[in-house]
């Protein structure tokens, strides 16, 4: 009797073990890959949580940035515009972090403070971005909407490159093709059958292009490496000093461009509802910009936002009745094979 009893007291014990392994397991549950390798979903769920709003995000950026014009012009100054996404994108950082304290505490990773050779890697990108931002407004004043998108794909390039240059991340030949396949993709769903003003487009338009694609492929590429860099290091840290020179580096660009309309008129003039969303927009579209450098990469951001063109297609065409052309159709299936592709040609 003390035997059998000892025997069902082991076999109970054994299953409460089994439990636990049961739960644990069930609470790191892994996804098996193309690669027949697997991950964690805790880690895919983060993921695709924050390429899925960078895609929302960017997607209806445009809309409301077109939203925001007036008689086809800008009510508001740029610059001033720029400061407050800046100011705003620190300001939630500044919130996220204030709650990981109460929750958490203080500890290495989380502090603001830190050393100075950590610190003064933040104004590059910072200057980089603002010189970005500030120069897609002067290109739409030489270049239609359209024209303009399909230029900036050459962004989708320069990043490539970039991206193999500075972080010395090799390629496969088969994630070439698909960046390739993706720049002429997104360019096709722009072209109109009957027009050929690609080709007629000014020198200075070009040159203005070819500078913005280079200064964005950069800006997001050192962006990745300062984030990696420490990747203890909280995000909402590393934010804020990035946000910290973009806000100082706007201020100055008030300062050349916008004074005399700041000091004359106020600060906020022509800003209306249409305006401060999108300035919501911009703020929680860099900051999950910043959070596909720190857990993804460059290229999931290119394709990210390469699918945000075709999002925004779709939603102008049942807001400003924009018309979806065959060309259209054909490079939203070039796209799409592209993703594909590259998925694949990532895994092997």
């Amino acid at each position: 009797m003390e035997h059998r009893k000892l025997k069902n007291q082991d076999e109970d014990d054994n299953g409460g073990g089994n439990d636990k392994e049961s739960q644990k397991d069930l609470s790191m549950t892994k996804v098996p890959t193309l690669g027949g390798t697997t991950v964690h979903w805790s880690k895919w769920k983060l993921k695709i949580i924050v390429i899925v709003a960078l895609t929302l995000l960017t997607s209806s950026q445009g809309i409301l940035i077109v939203w925001s014009k007036i008689n086809g012009k800008y009510e508001y100054s740029v610059t001033t515009c720029n400061f407050m996404v800046e100011a705003l994108k620190c300001g939630l950082s500044i919130l996220a972090l204030a709650r990981m304290w109460r929750i958490e505490g203080f500890t290495k990773d989380n502090r603001l403070s830190t050393t100075l050779d950590e610190v003064i890697v933040y104004p590059i990108p910072a200057l980089l971005y603002l010189v970005k931002n500030l120069l897609q407004y002067y290109i739409l004043e030489h270049l239609d909407a359209p024209l303009y998108q399909i230029l900036k794909n050459l962004n989708i390039i320069s990043t490539g490159i970039l991206y193999r240059i500075i972080l010395k991340k090799k390629l496969s030949n088969i994630q070439w093709a698909a960046l390739i396949q993706l720049c002429a993709g997104c360019s096709v769903t722009q072209l109109k059958t009957n027009s050929d003003a690609v080709f007629h487009t000014s020198v200075e338009g070009w040159v203005m292009v070819i500078v913005m694609a280079l200064f964005s492929g950069f800006a997001g590429v050192y962006t990745e490496v300062i984030l990696k860099k420490h990747p203890s290091r909280n995000i909402n840290v590393q934010n804020f000093w990035l946000y910290i020179f973009g806000m100082v580096f706007s201020a100055v660009a008030i300062v050349i461009q916008d004074f005399d309309m700041v000091v004359n008129m106020r600060f906020f003039y022509g800003y209306s509802s249409i305006t401060v969303i999108m300035i919501l927009n911009q703020a929680l579209s860099g900051l999950a910009v910043s959070m596909v450098m720190k857990y993804a990469d460059n290229i999931v951001k290119v394709y990210s936002t390469s699918v945000a063109m075709l999002v925004t297609a779709v939603i102008s065409y049942y807001l400003f009745g924009f018309h979806l052309t065959y060309g259209f159709s054909l490079g939203s299936v070039i796209v799409v094979v592209s993703v594909y592709i590259h998925a694949v040609g990532k895994q092997r």
